[in-house]
Parts: C-alpha cells; sequence; structure tokens
C-alpha cells in the first residue's frame, strides 16, 4: 500500500517536474536547437506520467521505459561530461536523471502473476 501510493506520487511530481522545466530550460538556458525538441519529449512524457498515476499497474510499461529512459540519459549525460563535451555543472542532470530513473524502476508495479504481488 505505501508502494503504491509513493509511486503515485512519484509519478505525479515527476510529471509535473517535467513540465515546469521545460519552458525555462528551452527558452533561457539554451542556445542549442536540440534542447527544445528533447524538452518536447519530456514535456509529453511528464503529461502521461501524470496520467499513468491513476492506474499504475496498468501503465507499467510506461513507467519503466520512463524510468529506463532516465537512466540511459543519465548515463550518456555522464559520459559526455567525463569526455568534455558538456560543461562540468551538468552534473546535476546527471545525479537527477539518475535518481528519478532509479525511484521509477523501484516502484514499477509488479508483472501481473508475480510472487511480489500483494
Amino acid at each position: 500500500m505505501i508502494r503504491a501510493r509513493t509511486l503515485m506520487i512519484v509519478l505525479i511530481v515527476v510529471g509535473l517536474l517535467f513540465l515546469a522545466l521545460a519552458y525555462p530550460g528551452v527558452i533561457f538556458f539554451s542556445k542549442d536547437p536540440g534542447v527544445p525538441m528533447l524538452m518536447s519529449i519530456y514535456v509529453t512524457l511528464g503529461v502521461f506520467l501524470m496520467l499513468a498515476s491513476r492506474n499504475p499497474a496498468g501503465n507499467r510499461s510506461l513507467i519503466l521505459f520512463a524510468g529506463w529512459a532516465n537512466v540511459a540519459h543519465a548515463a550518456v549525460m555522464a559520459a559526455q561530461e567525463y569526455t568534455h563535451v558538456i560543461k562540468p555543472q551538468e552534473w546535476m542532470g546527471v545525479v537527477g536523471f539518475g535518481i528519478i530513473g532509479i525511484a521509477l524502476i523501484a516502484l514499477a508495479p509488479p508483472r501481473k502473476g508475480s510472487s511480489l504481488e500483494p
């Protein structure tokens, strides 16, 4: 019960975060045309994560996709920072995307028929 409630809260918070960070990230901090394209995906994902909070078990695949996509994004950013492709200050993005990804994966509803199901 606590896990399910925590997942619902995480889905809403992450969804709102993706929506809230899109506008300033695109308008104020980016000269790179690729950032608005990436942020459009995150805004869309944020909307669907908030919708998934209504029925997390029915949206398991979306939740796992969002988790693994954030882990992959964090890994790419970490490699880019290590090779000095991006600014060193962007390590906060690595940590943030990594935490979001790990939280979504860890809290994802169990597969139907799993022994972990209550």
